[in-house]
């Protein structure tokens, strides 16, 4: 098959063709930017080298829809939204990296993105890409919205809990801390060297533009879920997410129990792994790899359930999870161009 990747010169672009141009399946990567029209991705990205396939084109849809079978979208909030239908239209499959079509409501997008949605019609067509707990909608998607990075820790960290009634519905806090690339690789005060160095930096306060993208799947997965109390951190690293999850028992229960619900709601799950009694993973055990792990405790005294998930922001928060998606779409195996185990240290 022949790859478009529009916004090639981001972080998650970049990562998106280092899995793709070693995907059995995949052929050519074609790659396109709005400024950069002619020049080598290496001039932006000197690790990927001269490969002289890897030349920028400007971004013309005829010419994109022509040339490709599945354009993947790393760009910016009110791309894809204005991009994407002409290339549905033309039965192009489209994955969708960016936040445009994740919310079913264009009023809830307006509101946290500030920025006008995509048309309802493609709203309502687009299906959410959380890999692990939606694959027969994926299997039929044409539009794909890839979630963002902070919910799919979140969500993959509570799902279990959620499905199965465990919690109290209101009692839902999660404390996350991302590394800096989160923010794009587009320079800006609040990750300047000097302000997130020996720093640590909590933002976007309640105000957060996925927290309505973590409490839709919860209600859909649950209609009495409230509100969560969602906080994010910037912490002085490259990549990486850590979820750290509080949530209330509605009955007594024990760490054996939660360690078999959560170990048989993955048990077919190639990226989620379920760390045994006692361990709990760090950011780097993910770094550069496509999985998630989780580690679950429960405090006896207090009847508080604490889920502690980690991912790399780039992969399993972005690009890997839209190569995941991409192959669940197609048939294939879920891992195919993502078998590379973790960078440690």
């Amino acid at each position: 098959m022949n790859i478009a990747i529009i916004g090639a010169t981001g972080y998650s672009g970049v990562e998106l063709l280092r899995f793709l141009q070693h995907h059995p399946h995949v052929e050519r990567c074609h790659l396109y930017s709005s400024s950069q029209d002619g020049m080598a991705l290496s001039q932006s990205f000197p690790h990927t080298g001269e490969n002289r396939g890897n030349v920028l084109r400007k971004m013309a849809i005829e010419q994109i829809a022509a040339a490709n079978d599945v354009v993947f979208f790393a760009t910016p909030p009110g791309v894809s939204s204005e991009l994407a239908p002409s290339l549905i239209e033309k039965g192009i499959k489209v994955i969708d990296l960016s936040g445009d079509f994740r919310l079913k409501d264009g009023t809830v997008y307006e509101k946290w993105y500030k920025r006008p949605a995509a048309e309802h019609s493609y709203l309502q067509k687009a299906v959410y890409g959380l890999s692990e707990w939606n694959r027969t909608e994926i299997r039929k998607a044409q539009l794909l919205a890839n979630p963002g990075c902070y919910p799919t820790a979140t969500l993959l960290g509570l799902a279990p809990l959620v499905q199965n009634g465990l919690i109290e519905e209101q009692s839902i806090i999660v404390d996350a801390k991302s590394g800096v690339s989160g923010a794009g690789r587009k320079a800006s005060l609040n990750t300047h060297f000097s302000e997130i160095n020996e720093n640590v930096k909590i933002y976007k306060v309640n105000e957060h533009q996925h927290i309505p993208e973590i409490e839709q799947m919860l209600k859909l997965w649950n209609e009495h879920i409230q509100p969560i109390t969602f906080s994010t951190h910037l912490i002085p690293m490259t990549r990486g997410i850590m979820a750290t999850i509080y949530a209330q028992a509605k009955v007594e229960l024990s760490l054996e129990t939660l360690l078999d619900l959560y170990k048989t709601s993955y048990e077919t799950a190639h990226f989620v792994r379920v760390r045994n009694s006692g361990q709990f993973p760090a950011t780097k055990e993910v770094y550069g790899s496509n999985y998630c792990d989780i580690g679950i405790a429960y405090d006896e005294r207090t009847g508080r359930i604490t889920v502690v998930s980690v991912i790399d922001n780039l992969v399993k928060g972005a690009a890997g999870q839209a190569v995941q998606n991409f192959n669940v779409m197609m048939g294939w195996n879920e891992s195919e161009g993502l078998k590379v185990a973790p960078i440690y240290p």
